[in-house]
């Protein structure tokens, strides 16, 4: 872009070398956390919606996105938070899945949250290491607020599950 106009395709491609903090194996493209690009005065307008209302590295994502665009030879980016429409797990695509499997976090399972708690069964969720449903959720809290961590009871090893929202 340094010396182009930008586009939304080329902050697209900018935006897909930022990591998300807490899994870096996923660009926040990855996620679906990048709601729009516009580009009014040849100033990229970039919304983005949080995984949840409280998620921590937002400010951190949004410090990540001002430098990739400053990477691109733009110094002047609006980044905006949008709530509405919520995120959802949904957003997250076949793709990004794969890389969060053969990163150990197991993804989340269909659409819709575990509601285990409703019809009296756990939610069946594979072993991103041996590939297992015997497993047992340990806690509905992982590493972060949006994993819940889980056990194989084949290859006995922990695992965080990316809950669906």
């Amino acid at each position: 872009m340094k010396g182009n106009t930008p586009t939304p395709e080329k902050i697209m491609q900018a935006l897909a070398s930022v990591c998300d903090p807490e899994i870096p194996v996923l660009s926040i493209i990855d996620l679906g956390i990048v709601r729009d690009v516009k580009i009014k005065n040849n100033i990229p307008e970039i919304s983005i919606t949080p995984t949840y209302t409280g998620c921590p590295a937002m400010k951190v994502i949004e410090d990540e996105i001002r430098e990739a665009i400053r990477k691109e030879g733009l110094e002047d980016v609006i980044v905006k938070t949008v709530l509405a429409p919520p995120w959802t797990t949904d957003w997250i695509g076949t793709e990004a899945k794969e890389k969060l499997k053969a990163y150990g976090i197991a993804p989340p399972e269909k659409s819709s949250p575990d509601k285990s708690t409703l019809f009296g069964s756990p939610k069946a969720v594979a072993c991103p290491r041996c590939a297992s449903s015997d497993t047992e959720m340990i806690s509905q809290f992982g590493s972060t607020a949006c994993k819940a961590l889980y056990r194989c009871r084949t290859c006995r090893e922990p695992f965080d599950y990316f809950k669906c929202l």
